[in-house]
């Protein structure tokens, strides 16, 4: 499933990683649509194969896909594709990357190896990604340095720390991605000049509007 041809300013990103790590808050909580969501619950036919270790209170999975939409500017939107976080659907993770400019690679500091297939993924296939650590209520905080050191990331790929309930969070988490795409030259510049926000939309380069 693909966005727009890029010269419609349409850009798709993936938003992915482990299992009930956030990824379905996160494209909820700045999509300007009603997200599609494609969540079963969990039932007995998992057990003994999904791993709920850190997430034992999760009744939900996502088995397909979530999918939302932003508009930056008049004439760029952002198309989200959230995968699915369970292994047993990760082969939905080629088709879904199909025209994806970059991506959002959601981490939680108590499991931290739960990012490393996505990363792996997103490596493989030269599709520029950053790191957002979800900061989970109750979860330990650690500076961005040390999730750079424990993840082993290069130092050129963006680390933010989020919460991916909000949107303020979450639009400063795309803002990034959309900074170093431009750094990257995977995508022209998007700049205030282009066309005015709307409705308090932030652009690019220009930082979080209130």
């Amino acid at each position: 499933m693909s966005a727009p041809v890029l010269g419609t300013r349409a850009v798709k990103l993936l938003v992915a990683g482990g299992f009930g790590v956030g990824k379905t808050t996160l494209v909820g909580a700045v999509s300007e649509i009603a997200p599609l969501r494609t969540e079963e619950m969990l039932s007995e036919l998992g057990s003994g194969i999904d791993d709920l270790a850190g997430v034992e209170g999760k009744r939900t999975t996502t088995v397909a896909l979530d999918f939302g939409r932003i508009t930056i500017t008049d004439d760029v939107v952002l198309y989200l594709f959230g995968t699915p976080g369970q292994q047993r659907f990760w082969f939905m993770w080629d088709e879904l990357a199909a025209g994806a400019l970059g991506a959002v690679v959601l981490g939680d500091t108590r499991r931290l190896d739960d990012c490393f297939p996505a990363l792996d993924f997103f490596e493989s296939r030269q599709i520029p990604a950053v790191l957002a650590v979800n900061c989970f209520d109750g979860a330990p905080g650690y500076p961005v340095e040390e999730v750079r050191a424990a993840v082993d990331l290069p130092t050129p790929v963006p680390i933010v720390l989020c919460d991916a309930r909000s949107r303020a969070s979450v639009k400063e988490v795309l803002a990034t991605l959309l900074r170093y795409l431009i750094r990257l030259n995977t995508i022209a510049d998007i700049s205030a000049s282009d066309a005015p926000t709307r409705g308090g939309v932030l652009v690019p380069g220009a930082g979080a509007q209130p």
